[in-house]
């Protein structure tokens, strides 16, 4: 059971102005998708095309095809960028399903039930080695070198993750410093490629690399927010995964620092040693709302959306632009 939380009725926000702008692309990168996952060892695509076809939205892709088209981008390089970035962040969905010992990943049975661990990290190796091989194939050093270093900060990211799970001491300041390495970064670099194969100023660079930043903390605590107050079909997964997992995101670092004695003892009890019992998750939610723990994540989640729509100013108004601000909201309205 979720909390409910009330928010004042409003049009939803969406992707159709994006998807309308990049919809002959983002079927080449599919197709792109489809055919770079094919080998000789038949259970690379089985397992590649498990978690591939379940329904993500592609935002990491979409936001490069978006870039460079508002830029004016001629080529089609920024396909093989967005099929590899697509790729990177199957992999390391892969890796995090293994590393969390997940059951479940957008709504179906997490890879690594139906294959086991080792065959799951391996394949997700198998799309790192692909992802590069594409995005080599474009010629262009500088957005390579981007996603290279996207690479290494992710992994950083996952380890820092690894050694604040069950942790219930985390600050915020660590926990933020977690998402911006394994979340955010990968959309900073979708964002920042696609202006710089068409060879726009470093201002402008680094207002999109902003912009990808800003939204990626956004989506991702928006994110946090929905594992105890929303459903699980906007998760793709059940609600209270990351409770029943012990991972430490900004609800249980707020709710734990506002708590009294009793309440700090539950979380260390539940998430330190992973002593959960019927109920806990219903008194989790009941402490969240208590404390008010999801609404200030939400509001935290949407001042990193103001920020990466103030970023996005320094672009000449186009339906390029205005599809890519309507981004932040559909990020950010999901908890609505």
């Amino acid at each position: 059971m979720g909390i409910v939380i009330p928010l004042e009725e409003k049009k939803a926000a969406g992707l159709d102005s994006l998807l309308e702008l990049i919809r002959q692309d983002l079927e080449r990168t599919n197709q792109l998708i489809i055919q770079r996952t094919g080998s000789d060892v038949t259970t690379i695509p089985e397992v590649a095309n498990h978690l591939i076809s379940a329904g993500g939205k592609r935002l990491r892709p979409m936001l490069v095809l978006a870039t460079a088209g508002m830029c004016g981008y001629k080529g089609d390089g920024h396909l093989k960028f967005a099929a590899g970035i697509e790729f990177m962040h199957t992999a390391t969905l892969l890796h995090d399903d293994v590393v969390d010992e997940s059951n479940m990943r957008r709504g179906k049975i997490a890879a690594r039930m139906l294959w086991g661990n080792q065959t799951c990290v391996l394949v997700g190796d198998f799309l790192l080695g692909h992802a590069f091989k594409m995005m080599v194939e474009p010629g262009q050093v500088p957005p390579l070198t981007v996603v290279s270093q996207a690479a290494a900060v992710i992994a950083e990211g996952e380890i820092l993750q690894l050694n604040a799970a069950k942790d219930t001491t985390t600050t915020e300041d660590a926990y933020m410093a977690v998402i911006r390495r394994k979340t955010a970064e990968l959309f900073a670099a979708a964002a920042e490629v696609g202006v710089m194969l068409a060879g726009k100023p470093k201002a402008d660079e680094a207002a999109a690399r902003s912009y990808g930043m800003n939204l990626g903390v956004a989506f991702q605590l928006i994110d946090d927010a929905l594992d105890y107050g929303g459903s699980s079909a906007k998760l793709g997964k059940n609600v209270g995964d990351d409770f029943r997992e012990g991972k430490i995101t900004l609800p249980v670092v707020l709710a734990f620092r506002r708590g009294n004695d009793k309440e700090r003892e539950f979380w260390r009890r539940t998430l330190e040693k992973g002593e959960i019992k019927d109920g806990d998750v219903e008194t989790a939610c009941g402490l969240m709302k208590k404390h008010k723990a999801l609404d200030d994540t939400i509001e935290r989640a949407a001042h990193y959306g103001a920020i990466a729509r103030d970023a996005m100013e320094i672009f000449p108004a186009s339906p390029w632009k205005n599809a890519l601000l309507e981004v932040v909201d559909f990020c950010i309205e999901r908890v609505y």
